[in-house]
């Protein structure tokens, strides 16, 4: 299904009344195996991904060093289940303090908003871009996932200031773990338009289920396959 058939539902956007982790937002009732096997696919997933992706980690952590000035990995401080801090790891594939100069480039553009990825950040490496491209910057989240800050499935992770623009609605992403992929990035990522991808993010965790989490988890290869909608 693609976004626009989404959108034009009408079941789109109705509030369900359990989320991917139990909590009650509207009419939907969901079975407790099916959270317990989220988690369990969360596990074995990252285990499995950590080890068969080594390889590629540690070339990556490599390439990284190689091509730029500062630390293989980067972490930052993101907004997770029920609002609660947690640190994310991503291949840095932007100069050192590129965190320095974001309130200045956000300005510039418009301000903070929620999905929100300049097209020409000045700030990504050359090897960062190829990084983004194919989403490997991301595969250190594998640990977070491990370590339950999050899930493999579920909204992406934001920083505070992108959560201080929230609709009051829109906090109800905040009540699902928040996950490496999603129904945003397997229907285009920088492609959808931002309130398309909130809007996407919502019908998610309001209508979650275990088939629909193994639905996106397939998809997901296709949209990295051909970089659809990298930025």
């Amino acid at each position: 299904m693609t976004t626009e058939e989404l959108l034009s539902t009408s079941a789109f956007g109705r509030r369900q009344d359990l989320s991917a982790h139990g909590t009650a937002t509207g009419a939907r009732t969901s079975k407790g195996w099916e959270q317990s096997a989220k988690r369990v696919l969360d596990v074995v997933g990252s285990v499995f991904g950590l080890v068969i992706l080594l390889p590629v980690l540690l070339t990556t952590a490599l390439l990284v060093k190689l091509t730029s000035r500062g630390p293989a990995l980067y972490r930052q401080e993101r907004i997770g289940l029920h609002g609660e801090q947690f640190r994310v790891w991503k291949f840095r594939s932007m100069r050192c303090g590129s965190d320095r100069a974001v309130a200045e480039l956000m300005a510039a553009h418009g301000g903070y908003g929620p999905f929100y990825k300049m097209r020409s950040d000045p700030r990504i490496t050359v090897f960062g871009r190829l990084l983004r491209r194919w989403s490997i910057d991301e595969l250190p989240q594998l640990i977070n996932v491990l370590k339950g800050e999050m899930s493999l499935i579920g909204p992406r992770p934001q920083v505070q200031a992108e959560v201080d623009q929230y609709a009051p609605e829109h906090h109800r992403r905040l009540t699902v773990k928040p996950g490496i992929t999603g129904l945003w990035q397997v229907s285009g990522r920088s492609d959808v338009p931002r309130h398309e991808a909130l809007l996407l993010d919502l019908h998610y965790v309001d209508t979650w289920s275990l088939r629909r989490d193994l639905h996106i988890l397939l998809k997901t290869a296709k949209a990295v396959a051909t970089a659809r909608g990298a930025c």
